[in-house]
């Protein structure tokens, strides 16, 4: 029979590493609702989609005026830069619940495929920002191969 020596200080890093899962674990589907639920920020959500000529990104941007929007496409990153401007100016111990976020937002996300961001064409209807952008074509090159 073979002695174990006890190390405590595994067990306890054990048990820390555990903690650490479990939290992660309970958080991590939702990233954007913890941020905003302990940060106080907000950003737009997004769905990505794409067609056979096309990428398509739609924004949720609810009271945000258009005017207040910024679109960038940077090595194929889209970012949405804005701000979400406070309606009233009414004293915050009036208020019994604030839920509504407000202020400056940024949001970056990796487009699926190379894009002609030069071509990019956005709509915004209905607080909903559409921004279609053709893909990149790419064309197949031949390569010949020299015998020698």
């Amino acid at each position: 029979m073979s002695l174990m020596r006890w190390r405590p200080g595994r067990e306890l890093t054990t048990i820390r590493d555990e903690m650490n899962r479990l939290f992660d674990d309970f958080f991590s589907g939702f990233p954007e609702r913890r941020r905003e639920m302990f940060e106080g920020e907000w950003a737009p959500r997004v769905d990505i989609a794409e067609t056979n000529e096309n990428v398509v990104v739609t924004a949720e941007l609810p009271g945000v005026n258009q005017e207040n929007v910024d679109i960038t496409v940077v090595n194929d990153v889209l970012t949405l830069k804005g701000e979400k401007k406070d309606e009233k100016e009414i004293k915050k111990e009036n208020y019994h619940r604030i839920e509504r976020s407000y202020g400056s937002f940024q949001r970056s996300v990796s487009l699926p495929t190379g894009v002609q961001a030069d071509k990019a064409k956005a709509t915004y209807k209905d607080d909903i920002l559409t921004i279609t952008i053709p893909k990149a074509e790419a064309k197949p090159k031949s390569i010949k191969i020299n015998v020698e």
